[in-house]
């Protein structure tokens, strides 16, 4: 049944008026349709029946194909009505029931007459729907009375034919692209929107040939353009033609930017704001260039149009986050409307005088706020606590009144989404700012009191069990954590013990209150809280055992989980469904982050099987490699695997033969897997093996290979070969590759191949042996503990820069691509728009070293990418190794 379309009256709200079409249903409607058919038509009643029938085809009512037949057919007939306003109804009707081929004849005919006609309102609309619902045939029957249109003096029948023409680009682009000259002439139109539409057609038939579109901005930019809407559209262009452009090396300018900067002085608002816009956002703008548009858009920020004040600051804020000084000069104008009656603009306003504004400013702002944030939706309120947080960072004497507005508006009411953002702020700034953690932790203290949401309260206990420790006085944390103890469901008293449990591991002088309130725990109706009330106390000696020296007892505490869930919960099922004397090692438990392996290129139809498949899943994987590597006598000397990567394609897709190589790493070996298909169903291939050509790879002598005896039809083998290179350096280099093999031809009918063969070869690509080969992927559930007990004896630090890139977003990409490591809480993504940024990466080196980095970029506005590196691990050789890396990459 459809759905009500209900409306609020502004004098009544508790009244509501409802859609005159609430409850119709199909059946009922399609045997209304009936009076299509009637000798003496009703015009009124035949456009009440159209427009039920509309309303249920787009609430989404689906129409069998007969249905749909029977009221096409039906439709067709009330082109004998003279009616206008019918025979509007009928065009949208035929639109939308889209006829199939056979059926679009019937109403061809009576389309091509309306599209003649002498009333322009039959032509304009017969024209949009001959071309939504005719094929390429008869386009170029009906494309002389199209050219015809596009060039009408009506400017109806001229949008029409333009407009239509824009949607025929993307089925028919040979065709339109024939109407140039017509369009061409249609842009010299004074009717606004023949301009318009004529424009935007033209740079679409152009658009993939930059230098006509060059060409088309040069022309148009001279004046010739009349319509406010086509000037915008021409704007946009322009700004395209100068991204591509870049700025003249010698003279410093930008072309067209004199275009951008005189449309500034347009009459039409629509205009004037579109440049603007375009300014702000020129790759490298200057404060110069800036300064005009900044201007114009001040000015807008007092204008009485809400529109034109919501465009104005949401530019504006847009470009403090870039150039904040260039938008000072605004902030009197925007503090106006932190009490506009649009929360939109009002957030907008906010959020951007906390980026612009200075130190003297701050509490002022926070008064403004204070009153503001009452009246706006969570959404609005977590841009503006983002906003707060970044000022905090910036002015960090400042923190106190920060922290305190960020307090008191946590224990205001609002969504999960909304408080999370507060408990991220603050605990961001506990953690950047030293002088905030005393009073940040008390205010989160008090708020999981009252905090109603279990995810918040576990990870504010969390946070507090590693930070708490490090206050001045600790003891004063205990009462809340335990009244969390008392107080809370079971997950959160869970939570709430290992919390208790970290102080006393910290605290010497706080253990015996901390075993008392441990004791008490062992009562709890929950058996997790129960569980792990025993496990400390055990662990910290409370039940009177011997227990562990205070550096295991730390690293249990805090220590973080360096393996993967996903690779744990694989070797528990193992372990579970093979059961076993021997005790469960967590030792054994992989910790190299897999990535999805390539799947192997085939011919179509053919899915590989066997060995040379890519496995499944990330304990496979590597149980397979060194499991296929143990069983060759001649690698078992080789040690211990320490990383084998992803499938390297070797071969093209969909040629006589599939090859891609693995990269199995050892301490001081290589060994090479390439894993062969055979494609051609007429051939045996025999002696398969690789030679391989490392003159570009002076560290590495070949010491061994295995040919593969025999490759069938569609049965994937392995051959290998091995190099050796210098222990602990991460050598790098190109290998060329050929591969080498007999082939003999087979009876397709029988499968038997021929006794001889004739020896063959075929080249495969290079693939390189690079420094990332030489690190597992090791994730770290808390990046800070793990930091901080690394300790900074092996640290390494330096600055590099990187050049000119694109964006911060490449450069952290290259730079974690370059090393191999992992990302760790999701600081690979760079927010857009930041002009810095931090990325924190974890890793495993050859020789089972844990390795740190902390990656700081900054861009300016020439686009040059500087760096700094901070390297932690447990060898000063690794630091030092990074460095070079990061050096020579």
């Amino acid at each position: 049944m459809a759905q009500p379309l209900v409306k609020k009256d502004d004098d009544r709200d508790d009244e509501a008026e409802y859609s005159p079409f609430l409850g119709i249903e199909k059946g009922a409607v399609l045997q209304e349709a009936r009076v299509f058919n009637d000798p003496q038509l009703d015009a009124r009643r035949c456009s009440q029946v159209i427009t039920k029938l509309l309303y249920l085809l787009n609430q989404g009512e689906t129409f069998t194909k007969i249905e749909a037949t029977e009221v096409f057919f039906s439709v067709t007939k009330l082109f004998q009505s003279r009616d206008i306003g019918l025979r509007r109804m009928v065009y949208l009707m035929i639109k939308e029931l889209s006829p199939s081929a056979d059926e679009v004849i019937i109403v061809t005919s009576s389309l091509m007459k309306d599209m003649n006609s002498r009333t322009d309102m039959y032509r304009a609309n017969a024209i949009r729907v001959l071309c939504r619902i005719t094929d390429g045939t008869l386009l170029t029957q009906i494309e002389r009375y199209l050219k015809q249109a596009i060039v009408d003096k009506n400017p109806v029948v001229a949008s029409a034919a333009l407009v239509s023409g824009i949607h025929l680009l993307q089925t028919n682009p040979e065709i339109v692209k024939r109407w140039s000259n017509e369009v061409q002439e249609a842009v010299q139109s004074r009717a606004a929107l023949v301009q318009f539409h004529a424009l935007a057609l033209l740079h679409q038939i152009r658009q993939n040939d930059r230098l006509a579109v060059s060409k088309l901005v040069t022309s148009l930019t001279k004046g010739t353009v009349r319509s406010p809407l086509a000037q915008c559209l021409l704007i946009r262009y322009t700004s395209q033609v100068i991204r591509e452009s870049g700025v003249n090396t010698q003279t410093g300018d930008r072309p067209f930017y004199d275009y951008l900067e005189g449309c500034l002085r347009h009459k039409a608002e629509m205009v004037i704001f579109e440049a603007a816009r375009a300014i702000t956002v020129l790759s490298g703008v200057t404060t110069r260039e800036l300064t005009p548009a900044i201007t114009v858009l001040q000015l807008f920020l007092s204008s009485s149009k809400p529109v034109l004040r919501f465009a104005a600051v949401r530019t504006l804020n847009k470009v403090a986050m870039t150039h904040p000084m260039a938008v000072t000069n605004c902030n009197i104008d925007m503090e106006s409307l932190i009490s506009d009656q649009n929360r939109s603009i009002a957030t907008l306003a906010i959020t951007t005088l906390l980026k612009t504004g200075n130190e003297s400013s701050v509490d002022r702002l926070m008064k403004q706020i204070t009153n503001f944030m009452s009246d706006i939706a969570d959404e609005f309120k977590i841009v503006v606590v983002d906003a707060i947080r970044s000022l905090c960072l910036k002015f960090p004497l400042k923190y106190r009144s920060l922290m305190n507005f960020l307090s008191n508006i946590l224990r205001e009411e609002g969504g999960f989404e909304y408080k999370k953002a507060i408990v991220d702020s603050i605990v961001i700034l506990i953690r950047d700012i030293p002088d905030a953690k005393e009073s940040g932790l008390l205010h989160l203290c008090e708020f999981i009191e009252d905090c109603e949401f279990t995810y918040l309260s576990t990870q504010i206990l969390h946070f507090l069990g590693n930070e708490g420790p490090k206050t001045s006085d600790p003891s004063k944390y205990i009462r809340y954590i335990y009244n969390r103890v008392i107080l809370e469901n079971a997950t959160v008293r869970a939570s709430a013990v290992s919390t208790l449990a970290k102080f006393g591991a910290m605290i010497d002088s706080l253990k015996p209150r901390i075993f008392i309130l441990l004791r008490r725990c062992l009562f709890d109706n929950d058996d997790e809280v129960r569980d792990r009330a025993t496990l400390y106390l055990n662990t910290l000696g409370g039940d009177g055992s011997v227990v562990e020296t205070d550096k295991d007892v730390k690293e249990f505490l805090f220590g973080s989980l360096d393996i993967p869930l996903t690779n744990m919960e694989t070797s528990l099922k193992n372990y579970i469904q093979n059961p076993s004397e021997e005790p469960f090692d967590i030792n054994s438990v992989p910790k190299e982050v897999k990535s999805q392996p390539l799947v192997e290129k085939k011919a179509p139809g053919k899915k590989p099987t066997g060995l040379g498949a890519p496995p499944t899943g990330p304990a496979s994987t590597a149980d397979t490699y060194e499991r296929i590597l143990s069983s060759i006598p001649e690698f078992t000397s080789f040690g211990k695997l320490f990383k084998s990567s992803a499938p390297v394609e070797l071969t093209e897709a969909e040629t006589e033969y599939a090859v891609n190589v693995v990269k199995h790493i050892f301490d001081r070996h290589v060994v090479f897997q390439y894993n062969c298909t055979n494609t051609i169903p007429e051939q045996l291939l025999e002696n398969v093996f690789v030679i391989v050509d490392a003159s570009e790879a002076e560290e590495f002598s070949e010491v061994g290979s295995k040919p593969l005896k025999s490759l069938p039809y569609d049965t994937p083998g392995q051959t290998f070969v091995a190099f050796e290179k210098p222990e602990g350096v991460p050598a790098v280099g190109k290998f060329s590759n050929m591969l080498r093999f007999t082939v003999k031809e087979v009876d397709t009918s029988t499968g038997e191949a021929e006794d001889d063969g004739v020896e063959d070869e075929y080249q495969l690509e290079d693939f390189e042996v690079v420094a990332a080969d030489y690190m597992v992927k090791v994730g770290v559930s808390n990046f800070r503990n793990a930091w901080e007990s690394m300790g900074p004896d092996f640290e390494r630090i330096d600055e590099y820069g990187l050049g000119p890139r694109e964006s911060l977003a490449e450069s952290v990409n290259t730079v974690i691509n370059l090393l191999g490591m992992q990302p760790c809480e999701g600081t690979e993504v760079v927010p857009s728009n930041s002009r810095s940024h931090s990325c924190l990466l974890s890793g495993l080196y050859i020789g089972n070293v844990k390795v740190l980095v902390r990656l700081s970029f900054g861009i300016d506005a020439s686009k040059e990418v500087a760096m700094k590196l901070a390297v932690r691990s447990e060898d000063e050789n690794v630091s030092d190794t990074i460095h070079d890396i990061v050096a020579s990459g």
